[in-house]
């Protein structure tokens, strides 16, 4: 005895048994919503994998609350330099309290002017940047100074250096709030910062020597 074949399944949304191809369709759509469901699954849990995985590593790395700060030994690095260098580099005696966080030799590739520099720290936290350019041009102190004409002139342990002040807004001076210049042979040196000025008659004096050095060239 036979059994009697399965009645169609009647969709209530149509009120009448489904034609092969609307089955189809309907099983195409399920299909495409879990493998787009499972997608977005997979997402999160990626994400959330990620994030645990970030959450380790800040808490497992050691951290230092303290301020980096690099100390740069100048007189050192001038002495390496000395050999290839056709000029005596300036490496001023400074007092207890000051300190480096930089100094480097800058070659002045593609026609730009080479220059020795050292980021000084003053003993109050204070910053003064020195440079010593070779054969420097007006250009290469404008870009220094924009906009900044010589105020004064001042003489400190027999040399004579010409005074800059920074005339922009406060908020747009950046490191240059002072300034003061002299050459000396192929030598420009340009002393620039924030500190008071007594600071800079201090740095000015310890480069006395090196000025008339190099004046004699």
């Amino acid at each position: 005895m036979s059994r009697a074949p399965k009645p169609p399944r009647v969709v209530a949304e149509l009120g009448r048994p489904e034609t092969p191809q609307e089955t189809a369709d309907r099983l195409a759509e399920n299909s495409r919503k879990y493998r787009s469901h499972k997608t977005v699954n997979n997402l999160v849990l990626s994400l959330l994998a990620t994030v645990g995985a970030v959450l380790v590593l800040v808490l497992l790395v050691p951290r230092n609350d303290n301020p980096i700060t690099r100390d740069a030994d100048y007189q050192s690095i001038a002495a390496q330099l000395a050999p290839v260098v056709d000029h005596t580099l300036a490496s001023p005696e400074l007092p207890d309290g000051w300190s480096a966080n930089d100094a480097e030799w800058r070659a002045g590739a593609n026609d730009q002017v080479p220059s020795w520099y050292i980021g000084l720290i003053t003993p109050e936290n204070q910053f003064i940047g020195f440079d010593q350019a070779f054969d420097a041009n007006p250009t290469w102190l404008a870009q220094k100074l924009p906009g900044s004409p010589v105020i004064d002139t001042v003489s400190i342990s027999g040399v004579t250096w010409d005074v800059y002040r920074n005339s922009a807004p406060a908020a747009d001076r950046g490191n240059f709030d002072y300034a003061l210049v002299t050459t000396a042979g192929p030598s420009t040196y340009l002393l620039i910062g924030t500190a008071p000025t007594d600071d800079f008659e201090t740095l000015a004096t310890s480069l006395a020597a090196n000025i008339a050095q190099n004046g004699a060239e």
